[in-house]
């Protein structure tokens, strides 16, 4: 039996999180089968947009209340309660400034009339969404992994089952209105993921008190939120503007809107999905590895912290090394297994080592966010973001089609991972 309990949720996650990503990864298949690479392209296209407005509904709340929680310093239902009125009111502005700007987005910035709808869908998906996370957050501080496993994979379920049925139907009319669909799938998805971890949650009294807007509790958690945004919000703001230097550049030296919308699907829907496959055990990691690292720093017990992080990243290369000489030496064979297609195999022979180092990013990141050091991943990601940014505009420019798009993405995880790497045995050393 299993007495260490960062080990205990470790090993919850990593089985969750490998159901959760097989199934994701069977979302991802059917997607693209059923929606073609046309489909895929447009849905690339729009999902860097998408995560940004996720990163920006949710002010790093979920995270907050994972660390206030994990603490236990505070009374977690008014903690959590009276946080859901502001959720509320500051992601219905959101919807109202999507709705206003997705012309803009979708006709000047990305010159393709076709994502205006899946765009302004956006808006509709984020108090879903953003609730989801909040109650995932209390769960993480909790660190009760069950009830996080369960609710994602029935998400997953969820969503898999209307890809398979709703966005069919969604192609007899037009390939726009598939996208569209695919992005408001969330709306239900997240519907029941709410539902299920609102069962596992304590039996208590609720009354409209509750709800009432609590001046110190939201300070607090707005402080630890705010910048751990912050520093996400860099990595969604570069991730946004890359599509968008993407087309403006190769319109500029000659490529045509088809190709730029192929090749980035190509990249965004087959190849990084497959690179990324292995990452879920590293976030699973990460996720199980907060509330302790947050515990025994809070404690002054760095030694007990730095072994935890040496364990996590111990378990992520271990995953990572293998499936990274698969990726580098036969990808495809993967390729083809998943996805029927040999499309993007000179990508992945060239990005997936340097993938082995993105495997570790989330437990460093984890850690400094732990130990209340959310500004020094701000710095970092923000500078690496610049670089990929700068990188991708400059290669671009020399008409190598997307490969300045694959030395951006190199460039911004060695300095990500080196810069994290570096500042978070600074903050554990003795």
């Amino acid at each position: 039996m299993i007495k260490n309990k960062f080990i205990k949720s470790t090993v919850i996650l990593l089985i969750g999180g490998f159901v959760s990503k097989l199934m994701a990864m069977v979302i991802r298949i059917v997607l693209s089968r059923k929606i073609g690479t046309e489909g895929l392209g447009l849905y690339m296209m729009v999902l860097p947009t998408f995560g940004l407005f996720i990163t920006l509904s949710n002010l790093g709340l979920p995270l907050a209340v994972s660390k206030l929680v994990s603490e236990g310093r505070k009374n977690n239902k008014k903690l959590v309660l009276s946080l859901v009125p502001l959720i509320l009111i500051f992601n219905i502005f959101l919807m109202i400034v999507i709705i206003l700007i997705s012309p803009f987005i979708s006709r000047v910035l990305l010159k393709n009339d076709l994502l205006l709808y899946p765009i302004m869908a956006i808006g509709l998906t984020l108090p879903f969404i953003t609730i989801s996370d909040i109650l995932r957050g209390y769960f993480f501080g909790k660190e009760r992994m069950w009830p996080y496993t369960i609710s994602n994979n029935g998400e997953q379920l969820i969503r898999l089952l209307l890809v398979i049925f709703l966005i069919p139907y969604l192609l007899r009319f037009s390939v726009e209105k598939a996208v569209t669909g695919v992005v408001l799938i969330n709306i239900i998805s997240e519907g029941i993921s709410i539902i299920i971890l609102l069962l596992f949650t304590p039996k208590v009294s609720i009354s409209k008190d509750d709800f009432i807007y609590n001046k110190y509790i939201t300070k607090e958690a707005l402080s630890i939120g705010i910048p751990s945004t912050s520093s996400r919000l860099i990595g969604t703001i570069g991730s946004f503007l890359e599509p968008i230097i993407i087309t403006f550049v190769l319109l500029k030296v000659g490529y045509e809107t088809n190709y730029i919308t192929m090749e980035y699907g190509i990249i965004n829907g087959y190849v990084l999905p497959l690179l990324l496959l292995p990452s879920f055990f590293s976030y699973a990691i990460s996720n199980a590895l907060l509330p302790v690292i947050s515990n025994a720093y809070a404690n002054g017990h760095k030694k007990r912290a730095k072994t935890k992080l040496n364990q996590a990243i111990f378990i992520s290369l271990l995953i990572g090394i293998p499936i990274s000489l698969i990726f580098i030496f036969i990808p495809q064979i993967p390729l083809s297994i998943i996805y029927k297609t040999n499309l993007g195999i000179n990508y992945i022979k060239v990005i997936a080592p340097f993938f082995l180092m993105h495997y570790i990013q989330a437990p460093l990141t984890s850690t400094l966010q732990a130990m209340g050091k959310s500004k020094c991943a701000m710095w970092g990601t923000l500078i690496g973001t610049i670089l990929r940014s700068v990188i991708l505009f400059v290669i671009s420019l020399f008409k190598v089609g997307m490969w300045g798009l694959i030395m951006a993405i190199i460039s911004n995880i060695v300095f990500t991972t080196l810069h994290h790497l570096y500042y978070v045995y600074k903050y554990l050393k003795d």
